[in-house]
């Protein structure tokens, strides 16, 4: 009753507050409002997660996305004027190609058609999806969007996609945009006679746009155990996404319309990406099936019109005006750019006399349909009819059931192509030969259930190793299938998963905290032992033999660790970035190629170099790994400080083969490295008659650092000491700090 007593003042409150809403609601959603708020409950635990129970799925959705805007507002408007291509609003001229790259791809009024056309009971999570949002701002006229004052139901279908990667743009880039749109910026001429005689560039594809290392390839790990390798008889699931720290939160949402799901949600979104519920789990891992291609155009001008070869027939070029507003010196202004488009998607850059055209799926209906529809999956059966709408463009999953089942997908949406031709570069626009031939149907992806060596695993590498010896196998599916290389976190996996025989919740959070740094296997023992005859100075020979007896595992008492790292960042520099993301996955070749192309002269030369920089930094070479590798989290806007406290973290760079990812680096003004992405949510869940989950996240759930839950986790999430969640009714309510209805102040 006491909830009840609240809600009427809140119904009061929401409509004496409206006068400060940034545009005055409706009558209708005024009544939506305050059913929503009526339904549902949030409860905070004592790590202040929220626990959000609702008649409804509309209704956790609503209140899903009000406990969102309590944590962080300012990132769910960062990350939807991203997708939106609407970040030049906020950020001024320098994103104007990434926004006019954005909406060249997906187009809002495809968005909106896809609204209106979806089915009634996925309309209502979309309409519940914007409410949440606007009815926060609402209730908090001090919280100030930049841009987007109220959010609209379709713009959840320009982010159909959970991952941290989720555009897939074949190689192509904001810088490609402009090569080939920017001189509208600046000319009034007609765009056909500006672009049309381009001058030839250097072809963008020879170019080293790759530096894997640098990029999402430090990614994610997934393990599945199957109950012949489990303590209790269990299916258990290890999820362990590496992100930018706090770039999702950890919430659970249910519903009375059978919705009970838990884990992490990315910024703005209304489903749980990575996480699970009684019945099943799913981690995703960033994959690099290819998805999206590039073809060359042949375009030439026929009475003033644009026209392009086909099958030996001139087809119109479509245009679409696109107009992208900026901010410049605190004035809003706008610039109209004509753009094209091919039926094989919009024309994006220029090479060699030819324009470039873009086929993705970036954004579809079915993909959103999909990320929601698995989080209520109760089975093996169910989860693989959600993912058999293969719609999905970025991720591969990992999966495990309360049956005992475990699966893993390499992709979901993969278009069927002619194998003779290598989509790896621009292909030929002028033939069909090269067109898309459909969708693979699920059956036909790379895939492992329930293999019998009971474990799977994917660290953003190949699908073939993912079961060991019992992984598919490379001469089964075409090439474009699963061009993704391995990676050293790959070859830690697989090493330490074969040598499992049964372990329970707590050894599987053991094995993925594992800091064996694979590269070093590879790259040390030649250099060791060529050093053994070389003539060298005793700084240089002492270092080398610190090299010599180490174990090649990450410590925060190692000072082999800081000088292996150190030294193997400036060595692998030495070796030019690949030209296609295909060829970017191929760390472990990569690895081979600083073991074997780079002298052994200039080895020597960077690791001297690495000891001289460690003595100007530190007064001595001589330096524990936990002294220079820290973890220490800021509030918003405020800086790294080797003054203040922080955390000495024995994990590493996960690019060197650690499964746990810690990467950290310098800040101006600073000689420690902080860490800055890497592990965030991480889980462990084991599926039994009653669930068991253990979760940790980077700090901890509250990004005020005034709140006691701004680093409560954080001694946790380094040494990989996880919390027991709540996930049944009882224990919430057993474990609960606050609970309130949408809307109520806290």
């Amino acid at each position: 009753m006491r909830y009840m007593k609240k809600l009427t003042l809140l119904s009061c409150l929401v409509l004496s507050g409206m006068v400060l809403f940034a545009q005055k609601p409706t009558g209708a959603e005024l009544a939506r409002w305050n059913q929503h708020a009526k339904q549902t409950t949030i409860i905070r635990d004592e790590w202040d997660i929220p626990h959000i129970y609702g008649k409804t799925d509309a209704d956790a959705v609503f209140g899903l996305m009000y406990a969102q805007c309590e944590e962080n507002f300012p990132q769910i408007e960062k990350n939807f004027l991203e997708m939106l291509g609407r970040r030049a609003e906020m950020e001024g001229p320098k994103v104007i190609y990434e926004d006019l790259m954005m909406q060249l791809i997906q187009d809002s009024a495809e968005a909106v058609k896809d609204f209106e056309r979806s089915p009634i009971w996925f309309k209502e999570l979309l309409i519940a999806h914007a409410d949440g949002i606007n009815y926060y701002l609402s209730k908090h006229p001090e919280v100030k969007p930049v841009v987007l004052k109220k959010f609209k139901p379709w713009y959840h279908l320009m982010w159909t996609d959970g991952s941290v990667s989720p555009t897939k743009s074949a190689g192509i880039t904001e810088k490609h945009v402009e090569a080939f749109y920017g001189q509208q910026l600046y000319s009034n001429q007609n765009a056909v006679s500006i672009n049309t005689t381009l001058p030839n560039q250097k072809s963008i594809f020879d170019q080293t746009n790759y530096d894997m290392d640098d990029k999402t390839l430090r990614g994610s790990n997934g393990f599945a155990i199957a109950p012949k390798h489990s303590k209790s008889g269990n299916a258990m699931l290890y999820i362990n996404p590496h992100v930018p720290f706090y770039f999702r939160s950890e919430m659970h949402m249910v519903s009375e319309q059978g919705l009970n799901a838990y884990g992490a949600v990315t910024w703005g979104q209304f489903f749980i990406y990575q996480g699970f519920n009684e019945n099943c789990g799913w981690m995703h891992t960033s994959g690099y099936a290819d998805v999206a291609d590039v073809y060359e155009e042949q375009t030439e001008k026929i009475n003033n019109q644009l026209f392009y070869t086909y099958e030996k027939e001139k087809k119109k070029v479509g245009q679409r005006k696109i107009n992208i507003q900026y901010v410049e010196n605190g004035v809003l202004k706008s610039k109209a750019f004509d753009t094209y488009f091919t039926h094989h998607g919009p024309i994006v850059g220029m090479e060699k006399g030819k324009w470039l055209s873009l086929q993705e799926n970036n954004r579809s209906l079915d993909a959103l349909m999909e990320c929601w529809t698995r989080t209520k999956s109760k089975s093996l059966a169910d989860y693989t009819k959600a993912m058999e709408l293969v719609a999905n463009n970025s991720n591969n999953t990992v999966y495990a059931d309360a049956a005992g089942n475990i699966a893993y997908w390499h992709g979901n949406f993969i278009p069927k192509r002619n194998p003779n031709f290598d989509y790896t570069m621009p292909v030929d626009g002028s033939t069909k030969a090269t067109d898309w031939q459909g969708v693979h149907a699920l059956n036909e992806i790379v895939q492992s259930i329930n293999p019998s060596n009971g474990w799977l695993q994917n660290c953003n590498a190949t699908p073939f190793t993912v079961a060991g010896d019992q992984s598919p196998k490379a001469s089964n599916y075409p090439a474009y299938m699963a061009p993704d290389g391995e990676n050293g976190r790959g070859l830690t996996a697989v090493a330490l998963l074969n040598k499992v025989d049964k372990i329970n919740l707590d050894e599987l959070i053991a094995l993925g905290y594992n800091k064996k740094l694979s590269a070093f296997d590879i790259l040390l023992p030649r250099f060791i032992q060529q050093a053994k005859t070389a003539a060298l100075a005793p700084r240089t020979k002492k270092a080398i033999d610190y090299l010599a007896n180490w174990d090649h595992i990450a410590d925060t008492n190692s000072i082999a660790t800081s000088i292996a790292i150190e030294w193997a960042s400036k060595w692998g520099a030495t070796i030019p970035p690949a030209n296609t993301e295909e060829a970017g996955t191929q760390i472990v070749l990569k690895y081979n190629r600083m073991d074997q192309e780079v002298a052994f002269e200039t080895k020597i030369k960077l690791l001297e170099a690495t000891l001289d920089q460690f003595e100007k930094w530190y007064g001595g070479w001589e330096i524990k790994w936990g002294a220079m590798n820290r973890f220490q989290r800021v509030a918003p806007g405020a800086s790294f400080d080797d003054n203040l406290p922080s955390l000495a973290v024995n994990q590493a760079s996960s690019k060197w083969g650690s499964l746990p990812s810690f990467e950290s680096r310098r800040y101006p003004n600073t000689t420690k490295r902080y860490g800055y992405t890497g592990n965030s949510f991480v889980a462990a869940v084991e599926f039994g008659k009653r669930l068991n989950a253990k979760t940790i996240i980077t700090g901890g759930q509250s990004r005020f650092a005034e709140s006691k839950n701004f680093t409560d986790q954080a001694y946790g999430f380094v040494h990989g000491q996880f919390k027991t969640i709540h996930y049944y009714k009882e224990d919430v309510l057993a474990n609960k700090k606050l609970a309130y209805h949408p809307g109520l102040e806290r």
